[in-house]
């Protein structure tokens, strides 16, 4: 026996690749199936079963595409309505993979289909857990996700995975290890662990939702502070409830190489967004006119999710010589299929065809501390409510970056305002969204508040009522 967890920091996310005598299971790939067809060749081993922990909000699964390719039939658990063909696994229902066995253990809550699938090795024992996003490591899933579908409140959902964990997962041994479908960064829990394997005794001590004394104090705890999902999750379920695009197809097309002319010309006919994936330092310095800049070298798929919403919104790009295929990837997971193409030569191109360029004004942390006049000029601080109450600016507005289509419709276009975030790959996000909607009154700070931290601007870690912004 052999169990692979493959993980995608990006994403945060584990998918297992597991073999038995010449018999082979995956639990919750990802969208290209490459990887694990080579890994099937390699090992010279037949897959299957292709394992599905429940429908999946925050990437595309490969589940449909590996199907076809294999021929290995989908297994999800009870309640799981599919568009395709799939098995809808009975609670304790048992696959046999060469000489293991995956028993299905229903555990609803962060979903109502969501299933924990446990391994019993050669011998029969209980041996690990893949806990998709009922159990995490640190965390429980959140159990907000799925309320609309199903007419089920969080707090009734929430009980649910209280019953689940304590009737199904905490009964298991301790040494049991878990496998769970995210770890730290992922927005399917709110206090993951930065390890992404575990045994469950250790779990059983230090996960704070599995310590609670009782039922209600459980439901307080898992829905308490919880933010609100971000807007493609909803269109990322569909998806996998319905189908796909083949992620060739979507290769294909976002392959297409495109002059500027031509890249020019897809812009202003199709609605198309240009999407630029350079780093925050390369795109300041000069970029397309009205172009998003979302760097590859970050959280690209999840900020890409966050901030444009629309899945099916058209998208040209701009990315570095040989990040093409990379970017095409990377936003397939998160269901971006609809890319038209990408400009050849990358921005050097442009420049080269004389095109119209545009830049930001982007400071140093040494210059902004000698501009700054407290309480006289406006500070937007764009990271996350969390790292704000640990320190900020004096007087900085606090207004994270998921929300920045809602708060910038306070933003007037008469005074100048600074920008930042923690390191800059997050401001220069914002940047690039304010100029897009015409915002030219602005200075963004490189280096964000690590670099600030190093001056002499006056900071505060008192946390303020967050006021109501007029900039």
């Amino acid at each position: 026996m052999k169990i692979e967890q493959i993980y995608t920091g990006c994403l945060a996310q584990g998918a297992y690749y597991i073999t038995s005598n010449g018999e082979a299971a995956i639990i919750d790939p990802l969208r290209e199936t490459e990887p694990y067809i080579k890994k099937l060749k390699r090992d010279d081993v037949t897959l299957k079963y292709v394992f599905e922990t429940h429908f999946h909000a925050d990437f595309v699964s490969g589940h449909i595409d590996l199907s076809k390719k294999t021929g290995a039939p989908i297994v999800y658990g009870p309640q799981a309505a599919c568009e395709f063909g799939c098995i809808s696994a009975k609670d304790g229902e048992e696959f046999k993979i060469g000489n293991i066995t995956i028993k299905v253990l229903h555990t609803p809550g962060h979903t109502i289909e969501s299933t924990t699938y446990l391994l019993k090795n050669e011998n029969g024992k209980d041996y690990a857990i893949f806990s998709g996003d009922t159990l995490f490591l640190g965390d429980v899933g959140r159990p907000d996700l799925a309320q609309k579908a199903v007419h089920i409140t969080q707090e009734e959902l929430a009980g649910l995975l209280y019953d689940s964990l304590m009737n199904k997962i905490m009964p298991l041994a301790d040494d049991v290890i878990v496998y769970p479908a995210h770890g730290a960064g992922s927005a399917c829990g709110k206090n993951m662990m930065k390890e992404t394997t575990d045994t469950l005794g250790n779990q059983k001590k230090v996960n704070y939702a599995l310590n609670q004394p009782n039922k209600e104090s459980f439901i307080k705890a898992v829905t308490d502070g919880l933010l609100p999902p971000p807007a493609y999750f909803g269109l990322n379920v569909a998806m996998n409830k319905k189908g796909y695009e083949s992620f060739e197809s979507v290769l294909n097309h976002g392959m297409k190489s495109l002059t500027p002319d031509e890249l020019e010309a897809a812009a202003e006919n199709s609605e198309a967004l240009i999407l630029d994936t350079r780093t925050a330092e390369e795109f300041s310095k000069g970029f397309i006119p009205r172009s998003i800049n979302i760097g590859l070298n970050g959280d690209f798929a999840p900020w890409v999710g966050t901030l444009i919403v629309d899945v099916k919104q058209p998208l040209l790009l701009v990315t570095d010589i040989g990040k093409e295929k990379e970017t095409v990837t990377r936003l397939s997971r998160v269901g971006f299929d609809n890319i038209l193409g990408h400009l050849n030569g990358s921005f050097a191109a442009w420049q080269s065809a004389g095109k119209e360029i545009d830049t930001v004004e982007r400071i140093t942390a040494k210059q902004f501390a000698t501009e700054l006049e407290i309480p006289l000029d406006k500070v937007i601080d764009i990271r996350r409510e969390s790292e704000y109450a640990i320190a900020h600016v004096k007087e900085a507005y606090n207004k994270p970056l998921d929300y920045i289509n809602e708060w910038i419709k306070d933003i007037t276009h008469e005074d100048h305002f600074y920008i930042h975030c923690a390191s800059g790959y997050r401001s220069m996000i914002a940047a690039s969204i304010l100029q897009a909607h015409g915002f030219r009154n602005f200075s963004e700070i490189k280096g964000g508040f690590k670099s600030i931290s190093a001056t002499t601007v006056p900071k505060t870690n008192k946390i303020f009522q967050t006021k109501i912004m007029k900039v």
